[in-house]
């Protein structure tokens, strides 16, 4: 059996950065496991030493483990570098060139990407998520004009946690309604979600799918019976074409794909946070 390779994302900081690129690379290699462990808030010598000596340990059968890093120090920098192993240094890759290109020396601080120095952008996003939490499954219809999105689909079809996902990732005040099977039965959009057309998302998930995550919430009931799903998404489907609401199945994609193509269809700019 072969052992999974290890993986090491180290960070001066909070490690989010090192994560997303080092796994953003790892995922191009689907045939091969990894062992993947974040070593966050590298920022002293003796870290950096203690983090070289663990990653030395899992070296097996001569198998070099993989670094990414993120580290902005060039003191630790240097020592992460002594490590046994293939090291992706991100900085050396990148902010080198880019220094020889700008003509300028960058600040080399850390926690410039996940930090709350601009403090409008961290709590806009923060009103963001309170806005998602207070908007959840109709709540508050009267907040409803002051929403960028408001997202529509039958229950458990990835709502909730998409709104959320907007609100932390870009800040954007998401609000969102459950099509009921009174609704559906009617193929009509409720009234209470008529002035905010314009707003409107639907998100659409496969019967199959939809089954297997009602099931999992309400074992063996009619709620979670595959008729009883298939009509759903039937009726809400009707209900998106007859007003014509931009939407998305949900089935194959992630919380981050679907957000993505939401922000694309509803023509809505990132912000930038």
């Amino acid at each position: 059996m072969i052992k999974p390779r290890k993986a090491f994302f180290v960070s001066d900081g909070t490690g989010i950065t090192a994560e997303n690129i080092g796994r953003s690379l790892l995922t191009q290699f689907p045939s091969i496991e990894f062992d993947e462990l974040s070593l966050p808030y590298v920022d002293t010598v003796e870290k950096a030493e203690r983090a070289v000596a663990m990653i030395n340990a899992s070296v097996s059968d001569d198998v070099r483990p993989i670094i990414v890093s993120t580290i902005i120090d060039d003191q630790i920098r240097e020592i992460i570098a002594t490590a046994n192993a293939l090291l992706l240094d991100s900085f050396d890759k990148f902010l080198q060139p880019l220094e020889l290109e700008l003509h300028e020396t960058s600040k080399h601080q850390i926690g410039q990407t996940h930090n709350i120095a601009n403090e409008k952008n961290y709590h806009s996003r923060i009103d963001a998520v309170h806005f998602a939490l207070e908007n959840d499954d109709g709540a508050l219809l009267k907040n409803y004009q002051h929403a960028d999105v408001i997202l529509v689909g039958v229950s458990r079809c990835g709502k909730t946690p998409t709104c959320l996902y907007l609100a932390l990732q870009y800040g954007l005040r998401a609000a969102n309604y459950p099509i009921t099977e009174d609704d559906g039965d009617a193929m009509k959009l409720p009234d209470s979600l008529q002035p905010y057309r314009s707003k409107i998302f639907g998100l659409s998930i496969s019967p199959q799918r939809l089954a297997t995550i009602r099931h999992e919430r309400r074992p063996n009931s009619r709620y979670a019976s595959l008729r009883q799903c298939a009509d759903e998404v039937r009726h809400v489907e009707a209900i998106f074409r007859r007003y014509k609401i931009p939407c998305i199945n949900t089935t194959d994609y992630s919380i981050e794909e679907i957000s993505t193509r939401i922000l694309a269809k509803m023509g809505i700019k990132r912000k930038m946070l």
